[in-house]
């Protein structure tokens, strides 16, 4: 072989091998969402400030003990509404930031109004950035890619609708509308993508939606979920889905809640039981290993004049055992806690405690939550999270 042509055959050799490396070793990463236009008062009674100051962050999550923030974006969002609307597409490289709630003057007061932005995040840029700026229906919240990654779902809550987006890389349209019944808060995947959920908060009702190619359509098959279904997450074996079933239309009550289990495999599918949890989930994530799942519990940590104040709240955790779900322990995090992420590989968990502006970085061992003592503190109050593949 003439040495030139060697050479030759080696560097390409080198450029594959460090290529597969890098893919190898893509870090995880997580999105977060920065709310700093609510507060609430002793009473739970909303403090409302101007907007200006709410980021977006990425975050790098190659240690998981030791999360750093790769960008910071000056974007609007909103902790009103379920802690699932921005997420990271399955390719690592798109995200989607839902903007439900803005906060506008109102003679010498503020007040709330819906919003109708959705953006779209380069991660492939360095640092990440904003690509486009989409307007889509009324408050659009909780929202999810679908397993290939060339749609995602927006729930609308104030337009009673979804909007159904085409997704290439950072070139996102809004294609279609689905009407629903009343107000959604979030629309999750199956793992085939070839159906949905919607969580319809004020029905108490999981709906059903077909996934045909580009096309969604409300099958008009409901499931009578727990009390204020807020958000559902779908197991990683498609047999299974939970609800987080908050109990108070967004608050603590001082009563238990539940999470409503879905057999997806059922024809048509139906609710198979409800596991008691703690006062208040909002958050809610399935492992990638199918075997534990945790439900975010308020405990009132935000109504400090309540009967049921808790200066904290907590986790639920939840046993997975084919389609049988059991309550396996609680684990107390920081205050009015909101989204839950766990890494890809399941080893961690990461709970983002709006009020003490900071992440509970736990780890899972053996099927056991153990919080680490670590927190991640982050320049603002966690409204949201999700982690990418």
């Amino acid at each position: 072989m003439p040495a030139r042509r060697a050479v030759g055959l080696l560097s390409a050799a080198a450029i594959l091998l460090s290529a597969n490396l890098s893919a190898g070793q893509a870090k995880p990463l997580m999105i977060v969402g920065l709310d700093e236009k609510l507060l609430w008062d002793d009473s739970g009674k909303p403090i409302l400030f101007p907007p200006g100051k709410d980021q977006v962050l990425i975050v790098d999550l190659a240690d998981p003990e030791s999360p750093k923030i790769v960008a910071s974006l000056p974007l609007k969002n909103s902790v009103v509404g379920p802690p699932v609307n921005v997420a990271i597409d399955p390719s690592g490289t798109t995200a989607l930031v839902a903007d439900s709630v803005d906060v506008v003057k109102d003679g010498d007061a503020l007040k709330q109004v819906p919003d109708n932005k959705i953006y779209v995040l380069d991660l492939a840029a360095s640092p990440s950035k904003l690509a486009a700026t989409l307007t889509g229906g009324k408050q659009p919240s909780g929202l999810s890619f679908s397993p290939d990654g060339k749609m995602a779902l927006v729930a609308n809550r104030g337009d009673n609708s979804i909007s159904v987006l085409s997704v290439n890389g950072t070139d996102v349209k809004i294609v279609d509308t689905v009407a629903m019944p009343d107000s959604v808060s979030h629309v999750a995947f199956t793992p085939d993508g070839k159906r949905a959920l919607a969580a319809r908060f004020p029905a108490h009702k999981i709906s059903i939606l077909d996934v045909a190619g580009d096309k969604v359509s409300y099958s008009k098959i409901d499931l009578p979920a727990g009390q204020w279904p807020y958000n559902v997450a779908v197991a990683p074996s498609g047999k299974i889905a939970l609800t987080s079933d908050n109990g108070n239309a967004g608050a603590s009550d001082g009563s238990v809640d539940t999470t409503s289990v879905i057999d997806l495999e059922a024809n048509p599918p139906r609710i198979i039981d409800r596991v008691v949890v703690g006062d208040g989930p909002e958050g809610l994530a399935i492992s990638p290993t199918g075997d534990i799942a945790a439900s975010v519990i308020l405990r009132g940590s935000n109504q400090k004049n309540a009967y049921f104040y808790e200066k904290n709240g907590s986790i639920t955790v939840l046993k997975i055992d084919g389609k049988t779900v059991s309550k396996t322990q609680d684990v107390e995090v920081g205050g009015l806690p909101e989204a839950a992420a766990f890494t890809p590989d399941g080893k961690y968990l990461l709970v983002g405690n709006y009020l003490t502006q900071d992440f509970s970085i736990l780890k899972v061992e053996g099927g056991k939550v153990v919080d680490t003592g670590k927190r991640f503190q982050v320049p603002g109050h966690p409204a949201s999270a999700r982690m990418g593949p």
